[in-house]
């Protein structure tokens, strides 16, 4: 079996233990109980979320719940659930564990899940792009408001609300937005089943940010963040940096953008156990055709670290037959390359109307059943402009057992003055 790319590690877990172990048909039947370490405070828990048939676990750094096929032993289900907690991202599995709030890397902008995920790269006043890219804050964005609403995997939701203000005086704009992550209300039982009360999970995100055209063609931007987790009595806090830049050269229809997403730390730990924010490194090019409806985006992600690959240690070893030995397939420099990256296209029908697609070979390989390969890795969507509105819809199917259906609006209060004078 061919070595696999790293999973994002929250889609890993529901691959892995949903998908892998057997059909679709037994997701969220069979949950098991959680035992809770002496070092955590020595309590035992079943945590099972509000729901038909929906049982799962939580541990110190999230509350994901996440269905177990199959029984395992307490200690290795510990391991499983460290794991599944880190949401949406793309660190390596040899980092797994390592790193928290991964609410940073979730896809919440209905334009960006439709183009793949991260699309960092195209300048046009689209606050919902320039909330993660500050260098795509401009004098456009201004007087504008986002809010964005993404029901997720299993009754979890994500969202956000944003607000812009340009500042003609330093030609500087601003940008604060709050995003959310709700895991929902848990029943917390002992180990017999006697119910004990109920919890909730979450994860919030304030940010501030702001933009700066150096130049006619270069602008920079930073954002800086504070985020905040709880489960149940469990609580962490961090603070975080997002840095970026954009060159943007509007007769050429090229735009190119660089970001270095998520420096920071923690400033109060779940446990005694520091973790790391998600690290990220990424670079997005786009061109729009100035004689076709078309823009074409090639995103680059996870560039801090280039071998994106992984083996399987539980994979079934080939034997050649001629041979005697192992049959090992040989990763190439392409191989390494296409799991980097995330080529996308907008059709420009009208200023009123656009469609959008995506391919995310990564997220594919990841996630793909061989039986049933159905979707995975594709993203689509589409911008519609409705009266001063402007509606975003992003389609992206994660796995077989789930998909993402995001949902963005956007409000500029300078299209209301202009409909008054």
């Amino acid at each position: 079996m061919p070595p696999r790319p790293v999973l994002p590690l929250l889609e890993w877990t529901v691959a892995h233990h949903i998908l892998g172990s057997g059909t679709a048909g037994e997701y969220g039947h069979r949950g098991k109980e959680w035992e809770d370490t002496p070092e955590h405070g020595g309590e035992r828990y079943r945590a099972r979320s509000k729901g038909p048939e929906r049982d799962g676990y939580y541990a110190p750094l999230s509350c994901v719940p996440f269905p177990q096929p199959t029984p395992m032993h307490a200690p290795l289900r510990q391991l499983s659930l460290l794991a599944g907690t880190l949401l949406v991202g793309s660190l390596s599995a040899q980092l797994g564990g390592q790193s928290a709030f991964r609410l940073l890397d979730i896809p919440s902008s209905a334009r960006a899940a439709a183009l793949g995920g991260n699309y960092i790269a195209v300048r046009d006043g689209d606050l919902n792009l320039g909330i993660f890219n500050p260098a795509l804050l401009d004098k456009e964005s201004g007087k504008q408001v986002a809010l964005s609403y993404l029901p997720y995997l299993d009754g979890i939701k994500v969202g956000y609300a944003a607000y812009a203000h340009h500042l003609d005086s330093s030609r500087i704009t601003v940008a604060a937005s709050v995003q959310y992550l709700d895991y929902g209300t848990f029943q917390r039982t002992d180990e017999v089943g006697e119910v004990l009360g109920e919890f909730r999970a979450g994860e919030q995100v304030f940010q501030v940010g702001a933009g700066y055209p150096v130049d006619s063609l270069f602008s920079v931007g930073a954002n800086v963040k504070f985020i905040n987790s709880a489960l149940d009595t469990y609580r962490s806090t961090a603070w975080g940096v997002d840095l970026g830049g954009t060159f943007h050269k509007k007769k050429l229809g090229l735009t190119v953008s660089g970001m270095v997403r998520n420096l920071g730390a923690q400033l109060s730990t779940f446990t005694d156990e520091r973790e790391k924010l998600p690290l990220q490194v990424q670079l997005g090019v786009t061109y729009k055709f100035k004689h076709a409806p078309f823009r074409l985006g090639l995103m680059m992600e996870q560039l801090q670290r280039w071998d994106l690959t992984y083996v399987d240690p539980n994979a079934t070893v080939v034997i050649d037959p001629t041979t005697g030995e192992e049959v090992v397939d040989k990763i190439t420099t392409v191989d390494k390359a296409i799991l980097h990256l995330v080529p996308s296209a907008e059709i420009l029908l009208s200023k009123s109307f656009m469609l959008r697609v995506a391919y995310n070979a990564r997220r594919r390989q990841e996630l793909v059943i061989p039986d049933k390969p159905g979707a995975a890795g594709l993203s689509f969507g589409a911008g519609l402009r409705v009266s001063k509105f402007h509606i975003a819809y992003g389609y992206s199917q994660l796995h077989l057992a789930g998909i993402s259906n995001t949902i963005s609006l956007g409000v500029r209060f300078a299209d209301f003055k202009k409909s008054e004078g």
